[in-house]
């Protein structure tokens, strides 16, 4: 292949990745619908995409270093302490028993139905025990069940990648150590493979360490050194032994995540980007190799191994796995009918199938093929059907908005009255203890713990939030827990305006979204409350009373809707306004409904 065509697919497969996602996002569907059939037909269609022409030899261990950062990335999310209460047991259920129900079926049925070694289903039969966030989290985003449920899900996803990958690579080298002619090689072949990748992950969780405590290092070199330390460890194992890194690198990721000492700084959002860009790439690449010859013969049983998978095996995990808890029916059922198959799936059935290929393992060939057609199956099919499912099932959560209000001024706590009044399920949080007590005595829900910790631990203390208010009298630690809190929630995060005079450090040179206009910053919005202004709720009018301020549209359905400095939401029918009226005046008619009342 020429350096002309080698450039030509390297650009096409990127702008297939990345316009895939952008396509998927406007469509508010996984990623991963789009991308295995651009991918597939793309591949079938330009020669110069398959990326086992384009990179030849490299393709393999470039699949598995970037898996191994996906995984990294997904083991920094899994505080283990963080996995508290009634979710503890389902969870952990999903894991050991979902793996283990998954993996025996699996294997039972691939054998007959695609003619496989016992070797080749076996492995088969671990590879697609992974379901994982990238793609449970895009699909709950759409769907929006129950804030339990949501829970459950996501932190089953998040923990059953690292583990399928695992157990992927242990079974790989186990198969492989099999086809040595002296069991005691093999043996030995396979326990050096996982010393190996534990050893590196002990040694890369000691030099990330020594960066993290020893040198000091800022966020950003901090960022690209975790980089750098997983790719080079996960390189280094696999030299060793092949695709130990895989271990080594979810190791890693449980040490920064888990052990005491570690104080990792770490830009999410470039993880984020770069993990979203890996995930569009190995997808359209590893799509492209799967050629229409290799379907041919194996599309029939592998949705008929798809549909075991759907209808027989994830309604048993679940029955199994909430066996006894206070689940509803229609929370069992959801869990039932959610088990997506995603990237890790896809990757180490690339990265593993060429090599028992070359060992001659009896249907080793169909792997990739089979792996490739359950994913686009049962993304397709959840994608498709998840949303109707859960409305069925009575487990979907009301569209009504969830905020959270950051702040324990006076006014602040009359908005959360207001904003009660209306009907929305009101969250406060201030840092002082008298604010705190101030809001208590109010009648209002005060969210526990530390707001910024629950922000830097991947959202988990925030879920079921719908949007972040920070309107607290310090105009800094609004600007940057806005900066901080970004991401961690499901809408957008607003900060109360600071005064044009302001001279704090940094809130008059960050952007984002600010509330009201630039006249109702906080200090204003305190000092007219002082001097008698409320805060009060009355069906929406085109035009406010003239010296009454519109903070917030609140809508028929119960989403809430902010006036902003950029942005004037214009009311429509049922719509209840949230106004700041003038000392002494009265709201003019009867009293606002609750929203959706």
């Amino acid at each position: 292949m020429t350096a002309d065509q080698v450039l030509a697919g390297v650009g096409l497969t990127l702008l297939l990745a990345v316009g895939s996602q952008i396509l998927a996002g406007r469509l508010r569907i996984p990623a991963l619908i789009v991308l295995l059939p651009v991918g597939f037909a793309a591949g079938a269609l330009v020669d110069s995409l398959n990326p086992q022409l384009l990179l030849g030899p490299a393709f393999s261990p470039l699949v598995s270093l970037a898996v191994a950062v996906i995984l990294y990335d997904a083991g920094l999310g899994l505080d283990l302490g963080k996995l508290t209460g009634h979710t503890r047991a389902v969870v952990f259920r999903l894991i050991w028993i979902g793996v283990l129900i998954s993996w025996v079926i699996g294997t039972l049925v691939a054998m007959p139905l695609l003619g496989m070694d016992r070797r080749a289903a076996v492995m088969l039969g671990a590879i697609l025990v992974v379901s994982g966030p990238t793609v449970v989290g895009p699909l709950l985003g759409f769907v929006r069940p129950r804030e339990r449920l949501q829970h459950i899900l996501v932190w089953e996803g998040s923990l059953i990648d690292p583990v399928g990958g695992i157990l992927g690579a242990l079974v790989f080298h186990l198969v492989d150590a099999s086809t040595d002619p002296h069991v005691g090689g093999g043996a030995l072949k396979f326990i050096g493979s996982v010393a190996t990748g534990l050893a590196g992950g002990v040694v890369g969780a000691a030099l990330l360490w020594v960066l993290f405590r020893r040198l000091r290092l800022g966020e950003i070199l901090g960022t690209t050194a975790q980089l750098a330390a997983v790719i080079a460890v996960a390189a280094f194992c696999d030299v060793v032994r092949e695709d130990s890194g895989l271990i080594a690198a979810v190791v890693m990721g449980l040490a920064v995540a888990n052990l005491p000492g570690f104080d990792a700084p770490v830009r999410r959002l470039f993880f984020e980007t770069l993990v979203s860009l890996i995930l569009g790439l190995l997808f359209v690449s590893i799509s492209a190799t799967v050629t229409p010859q290799s379907l041919r013969h194996v599309v029939l049983p592998a949705l008929g191994l798809a549909a075991v998978l759907v209808l027989v095996v994830r309604p048993l995990v679940a029955a199994v796995s909430t066996l006894r808890t206070d689940l509803s029916r229609g929370e069992r059922g959801f869990i039932g009918w959610m088990a997506p198959r995603g990237i890790v799936a896809a990757a180490t059935a690339s990265t593993f199938s060429a090599t028992l290929v070359a060992k001659g393992i009896g249907g080793a060939s169909k792997i990739l093929p089979a792996t490739f057609v359950v994913i686009v199956a049962t993304v397709t099919l959840y994608g498709v059907t998840a949303s109707a499912v859960a409305r069925r099932l009575g487990v979907v959560r009301s569209s009504r908005s969830r905020p959270l209000l950051v702040g324990g001024e006076q006014w602040v706590v009359g908005l959360g009255l207001a904003l009660r009044a209306a009907g929305l399920p009101v969250l406060m949080w201030a840092g002082l203890e008298w604010q705190r007590e101030r809001i208590v005595q109010a009648g209002l829900e005060l969210a526990p713990g530390d707001l910024l910790a629950a922000a830097t631990g991947e959202g988990a203390e925030l879920e079921g939030i719908t949007a972040v208010f920070l309107l607290t009298s310090e105009d800094d630690f609004n600007a940057l827990a806005a900066t901080i809190l970004r991401g961690s929630v499901e809408g957008a995060v607003h900060r109360v305006g600071s005064p044009r005079e302001s001279v704090g450090v940094v809130a008059p040179f960050i952007g984002g979204e600010v509330l009201f206009g630039p006249e109702l910053t906080g200090a204003a919005l305190a000092r007219r409350y002082e001097d008698g202004a409320a805060i009060v709720t009355r069906p929406a009018d085109p035009v406010a009373p003239a010296g009454w301020d519109t903070l917030f549209l609140v809508r028929a359905d119960g989403r809430l809707d902010p006036v902003t400095e950029t942005d004037r939401p214009l009311p429509g029918p049922g719509d209840v306004a949230v106004l700041l009226a003038p000392a002494g005046a009265h709201p003019a008619g009867p009293p606002a409904p609750a929203a959706g009342a």
